[in-house]
């Protein structure tokens, strides 16, 4: 027991007439076990104590093996002296073993102890000192090394590891005693009885104590930004969209937003696609009871007027395929089959969708965001997942521009402390015009994009049923990418995926500062 050690401690000093060292008094005692003895003398303030830490040298076991039987290099020279007229090289592992051969051939040939004559090694002198064997054995004894290129290379060879070690210097406090008198905790029925309390020693009580720690939690970093993100929404007036839809139909993730079917996006190394059912039912005549559509944005705001889904199947089919409300279209042949295929969403724009279209029932100004996992048939890496976090804003008005838009990005993102933006003129299927958005990252020295943005196309607007003046604004970009850059960290497996580190936040000095 580690309270055991409290009287040994008290007896060290006593015969000392300074402080004592615990890795000379106690040398195969853990320091968890001094120090726990050290914590019940020091609360009396019969000892003071201070912790030493420095590094050490330990043996792995391939190093204890070395220092006990010799090096590699040795037992492959020993074996070609005693061959005397030189062994043959084929006969090398047979004799000290694969790995042995493996290593101490090389090692020998590097010291100049045998030589290669044909098929034979011979030996090129008499006899040899095992360096490697002598310097684990002094490491073993006094666990350091002087030599540093000797030491370099036993580290290399995984011969020697550095670990911390704490010793504690320990000297008489101001209640010294050389016994530790044995201590009650609790007042008995017994010794009232015999009356053994008026001469019992009683435990003091700690009122500087903590107590038990309490179980405490903390946010998930990506938890902690999005809750930023949602305050800022709200404070500038958003509603948040309903997300609980992972499975939707190809109409409302891509046909619906006037991707083409022939888009790269809507291939099977872009899109996770779903193999039980295959494909959704086609439209119904009333909307509010078809399954395509989430309970939360099936009805109209308006009881009289009903949201006509088929009607606005088939006009988008027509913008796609003809052409309509000015557009030329794409002019392909759109097929319905396409449009049934079930996907896991490659982004919340198709929620925004369903949003917009429960507008067009009563179209009027309105600000929607949403903040969810989209889903991406990507190759994992340090910079990208197959499953991530969307965060997308929409703003529907009358007589929106694009310089509204720019300003708009510049207050919002402003909220987070990016005050610094740029705009790249970029291309997206529902958008038109449409910018990437650039922000000024002060620690990285350089622009990183945090974003994409645009006006949503009359194209996708109008086969809604929403005016013909009313526009729109969208923007996204991930939650991930803005919460590496706060808690620096430099690989997204660190916050989501089979890699993630649940001791991330008592490790990642950004989170903990945040907890204090």
């Amino acid at each position: 027991m580690a309270s055991d050690l409290s009287n040994p401690i008290l007896d060290a000093l006593s015969k000392s007439e300074g402080p004592i060292l615990s890795n000379e008094a106690f040398p195969s005692t853990p320091s968890l076990h001094v120090k726990s003895a050290l914590d019940r003398l020091g609360s009396r303030e019969m000892v003071q104590y201070e912790a030493i830490n420095k590094d050490v040298l330990v043996l792995t076991p391939e190093g204890e093996g070395i220092a006990a039987n010799g090096s590699q290099e040795a037992k492959v020279f020993e074996a070609v002296v005693a061959a005397m007229d030189g062994l043959k090289i084929k006969d090398v592992a047979g004799i000290v073993g694969k790995d042995i051969a493996q290593i101490g051939q090389g090692n020998a040939f590097k010291k100049g102890w045998i030589k290669k004559d044909k098929d034979v090694f011979r030996a090129t002198t008499d006899s040899i000192v095992d360096e490697t064997k002598n310097n684990l054995i002094k490491v073993k004894e006094t666990q350091t090394l002087s030599d540093d290129k000797a030491l370099t290379e036993l580290r290399k060879r995984k011969l020697v590891n550095v670990q911390k070690a704490i010793t504690y210097r320990i000297s008489k406090g101001s209640k010294y005693a050389k016994e530790l008198v044995k201590e009650e905790t609790d007042l008995t029925a017994e010794m009232l009885q015999n009356g053994s309390w008026k001469t019992a020693h009683f435990k003091p009580y700690n009122f500087k104590a903590k107590g038990a720690p309490t179980p405490t939690g903390a946010f998930h970093p990506l938890n902690k930004v999005r809750q930023e993100f949602r305050s800022i929404f709200f404070e500038m007036g958003f509603e948040e969209m309903p997300t609980n839809r992972f499975v939707e139909t190809g109409f409302w993730n891509f046909d619906a937003l006037f991707v083409p079917q022939q888009h790269p996006a809507r291939d099977l190394q872009d899109t996770f696609y779903i193999s039980d059912p295959l494909t959704a039912d086609p439209p119904r005549e009333d909307p509010e009871n078809d399954p395509h559509r989430p309970k939360s944005v099936m009805k109209s705001t308006t009881p009289d007027k009903k949201l006509d889904y088929k009607e606005y199947w088939e006009n988008v089919r027509q913008v796609h395929q003809d052409g309509k409300y000015g557009s030329i279209g794409y002019r392909y042949p759109w097929d319905a089959d396409e449009s049934l295929r079930l996907v896991l969403r490659t982004h919340t724009t198709s929620i925004s969708t369903y949003m917009l279209h429960k507008l067009a029932a009563n179209p009027r100004p309105a600000r929607y965001f949403s903040i969810d996992r989209v889903f991406r048939n990507e190759a994992v890496d340090a910079t990208h997942l197959a499953e991530f976090h969307q965060i997308e804003g929409v703003i529907a008005d009358f007589g929106l521009t694009l310089g509204g838009l720019i300003g708009f990005m510049e207050v919002f993102f402003a909220k987070m402390g990016i005050h610094q933006l740029r705009f790249k003129p970029a291309y997206n299927p529902y958008t038109e015009p449409s910018m990437e958005i650039f922000g000024y990252h002060e620690g990285l020295g350089k622009w990183v994009e945090i974003g994409n943005s645009g006006m949503f196309r009359p194209e996708m607007l109008e086969p809604m049923g929403l005016p013909k003046d009313m526009r729109v604004y969208g923007w996204g970009l991930s939650l991930e990418r803005p919460t590496m850059i706060k808690y620096g960290v430099s690989n997204i497996r660190e916050l989501l995926g089979h890699k993630v580190d649940l001791n991330f936040i008592e490790t990642n000095p950004a989170v903990r500062l945040e907890k204090e």
